[in-house]
């Protein structure tokens, strides 16, 4: 028995205790049960559960993945925002007290509904709205509903599976509220989009428009339309656009322009867009004024009256009124009006175009006097070949006189007060026709005055080229433009003058001496005078040849040519030709040598003057022979018994030769004969020596003394010569 009152005490100590903690310690609260999570809203889940005793909050936690969001809330139904749209989520909740928290609940799957698709909405056409939206996450469809913002009428709704939908039949100018949201498969609709959208407004329509020619204003209306906010009126031209904006039915355009035919059209706005009136207007101002209006007397006492067409004008009325007061009229669908006139009135003439829209604005009112009498008596004297002086009587109504030279391609003129004038800068050999008119100030000229012709001098001519013939004769070339001239040319220097004439182009100087500089100028004379000289041309003749030529052989193979000074020559120019080559040498002096010449040979001697301009003067020819050349192998053998044996190698060709011994007891000398190549001294004195020189004879007996020397030396043997010792070779001298 004891035993089971252990039990029982144990039992009853047990609760004791647990009394006692409880008594003495808060417990957390219990866990709550989720009852239902839903979602309506595509961000957030609702959670509903029964209440928890002693529970001051509860936590609610969405799971999705390793993403986790948890909100405290005071009471059930809570909901867990901040979620995505279309996604499956855990749910869980725990208690809140002030003893902690209790263990989570069971889980709960609960799933957001679809995201609301972003509309984009736009009125194409006055009766119909376009609504576009992108592609939603997990949509398999979406609905579109739309009805008029103020909650009147009836509402449209569709379902479709595209991204866009257009109502139609709608009311213009009506703001319409559109609402659409995505379901997904199992048909749960999602989270909506709402948005107004105005439909553009009606085009106008019944368009009147008036007229008003006087301030060239358009007067618009137009029956109104139902949406619109405002109305913009536009005219528009070919070279101008004009418009006009209101908020009411009717509107005014100004500054338009004459003779300009517009398309009036109105456009209806609002917030949606704008409607142009389906067809235009057309519009037709007045004629402008005409323009380019011509006044002339043509001939005297018929006034013409000339204007340009206008664009739109129908017909023209000109007006010409005298300074006495009466007024004529002239009415013509031309553009010219024919008046009598008498000399010395002022008439004002204006002119008016006009169409259905009535008379043109008034253009420029214009002044025209008739001219004065022609001047008389005209007396064209001529001056010179560019001048010509006139005189006149004066006549009656002119300020100034203008007097004109005419040749058909230009006009020389000259004004002035007084009745004279003198005309300068006139072409040369032209005839001109020449009119004096009569000038007033508000007229201007009498074009009607007769005129007169006259000619000018002849032109000065040009000379073009100044050529000299084979013949030393001067051919002179000019050109001129006269006609049937006769031309002097006169080439005048310091050694006379020299002339020349002809009817042509060209004419020849003969007779003008060499190396001489002459001033060349030409002459054309007509009937009607004498022209003024050309620009002269430098004329320089060739330069004189040389009176003589000297050639003289200096060396072998080196010759000196001289010549006499020719006048206006500066340099010259000698050379020697022959088969077997030419030598040359230009020089200002009046000598010169030439070298390389080959002895025995004949050459051909020409020299050429040449003045400082460049002019040649061939001077001629003259032929000249080159020395013999000098011989070779000259040696002396001992003759007996005191005899000297001079023998060499003659050169080429003919030639004669002379042998000189020069010793210090006399010179002696042999000649040979004709045809040898040695020659012999009989007596010379031994002991000595001697310089030896064999010289070709030149054919005016001149001996040359350029060939080279030899040295020898005579030695005595008894009485008589002993050996000949050739000691070496002396340079000629």
């Amino acid at each position: 028995m004891a035993g089971g009152q252990v039990k029982c005490l144990s039992v009853i100590g047990f609760s004791l205790i647990c009394l006692n903690m409880v008594a003495s310690t808060k417990t957390a609260p219990k866990i709550p049960t989720i009852d239902q999570a839903y979602s309506k809203i595509s961000n957030s889940i609702t959670v509903e559960w029964a209440t928890v005793p002693g529970a001051t909050g509860y936590l609610l936690t969405a799971r999705d993945g390793n993403a986790v969001i948890e909100t405290v809330v005071a009471s059930s139904p809570g909901t867990v925002t901040g979620l995505k749209a279309a996604t499956l989520y855990q749910i869980t909740i725990r208690s809140i007290s002030p003893a902690g928290r209790s263990q989570a609940s069971p889980p709960k799957q609960a799933k957001t509904v679809l995201a609301a698709p972003i509309l984009q909405v736009s009125s194409p056409s006055p009766d119909s709205i376009l609504v576009q939206w992108e592609t939603v996450y997990m949509a398999t469809g979406f609905s579109v509903s739309i009805m008029r913002a103020n909650g009147l009428g009836r509402i449209w709704k569709e379902n479709t599976t595209n991204t866009s939908l257009t109502f139609t039949s709608l009311d213009a100018g009506t703001l319409y509220t559109i609402k659409a949201y995505a379901w997904n498969a199992s048909g749960t609709p999602g989270d909506d989009s709402t948005c107004n959208q105005r439909t553009g407004p009606r085009a106008p329509a019944n368009i009147q428009v008036s007229f008003d020619s006087g301030s060239l204003k358009a007067y618009v209306s137009w029956a109104p339309t139902e949406g619109a906010f405002n109305y913009t009126v536009m005219a528009l031209s070919d070279s101008s656009r004009l418009s006009c904006s209101t908020t009411f039915s009717s509107c005014t355009i100004s500054s338009l322009q004459c003779g300009t035919e517009y398309l009036i059209s109105v456009l209806a706005t609002n917030d949606a867009g704008s409607s142009r009136s389906i067809s235009a207007v057309t519009l037709r101002t007045v004629a402008c004024a005409p323009g380019r209006v011509t006044i002339q007397e043509d001939p005297p006492g018929h006034l013409s009256v000339v204007w340009s067409s206008v664009h739109l004008g129908d017909y023209y009325v000109a007006f010409v009124k005298n300074d006495d007061g009466l007024e004529v009229r002239c009415n013509t669908s031309l553009t010219q009006c024919n008046f009598l006139s008498e000399c010395g009135f002022t008439y004002f003439i204006s002119v008016f175009a006009y169409n259905k829209a009535g008379q043109s604005p008034l253009g420029d009112v214009f002044n025209y006097t008739t001219a004065p009498c022609c001047p008389g008596d005209i007396n064209p004297v001529l001056v010179s070949s560019d001048r010509v002086e006139i005189v006149w009587s004066p006549v009656r109504g002119a300020e100034l006189y203008e007097t004109k030279a005419v040749d058909g391609f230009s006009v020389v003129e000259c004004n002035d007060t007084v009745p004279a004038c003198t005309l300068s800068a006139l072409e040369c050999d032209t005839k001109y026709n020449i009119t004096v008119y009569s000038f007033s100030e508000v007229r201007g000229s009498n074009t009607s005055c007769t005129s007169r012709f006259i000619t000018t001098a002849p032109c000065s001519p040009e000379i073009k080229n100044v050529s000299k013939d084979a013949f030393s004769m001067i051919n002179v070339y000019w050109r001129s433009t006269n006609d049937e001239a006769t031309y002097t040319v006169t080439a005048q220097g310091e050694k006379g003058l020299h002339r020349c004439s002809s009817t042509g182009e060209s004419c020849t100087l003969w007779g003008l001496p060499c190396g001489s500089v002459f001033s060349v100028t030409a002459v054309a004379e007509t009937p009607a005078g004498r022209s003024l000289p050309s620009y002269s041309v430098p004329l320089e003749t060739v330069p004189c040849c040389p009176a003589s030529l000297t050639v003289t052989q200096v060396t072998q193979s080196v010759i000196n040519v001289s010549w006499t000074v020719g006048t206006g020559a500066q340099t010259y120019v000698t050379a020697l030709e022959s088969h077997t080559g030419q030598s040359k040498c230009h020089t200002h002096q009046n000598h010169c040598l030439l070298g390389c010449i080959t002895c025995g040979i004949n050459y051909t001697v020409a020299l050429k003057a040449i003045s400082a301009t460049g002019l040649t003067a061939d001077c001629g020819y003259q032929s000249y022979s080159s020395s013999s050349c000098c011989p070779l192998g000259v040696k002396l053998y001992r003759l007996v018994p005191n005899g000297i044996r001079i023998h060499w190698q003659a050169s080429r060709g003919s030639a004669n030769y002379s042998t000189d011994l020069y010793g210090s007891k006399g010179i002696f000398t042999c000649a040979p004969s004709a045809g040898l190549s040695f020659c012999d001294i009989t007596e010379i004195p031994c002991g000595d020596v001697y310089t030896v020189m064999v010289s070709p004879v030149a054919e005016t007996g001149l001996k040359l003394t350029f060939c080279p020397k030899k040295i020898y030396s005579v030695t005595c043997s008894g009485s008589t010569l002993g050996m000949v010792i050739y000691r070496g070779k002396r340079n000629a001298v």
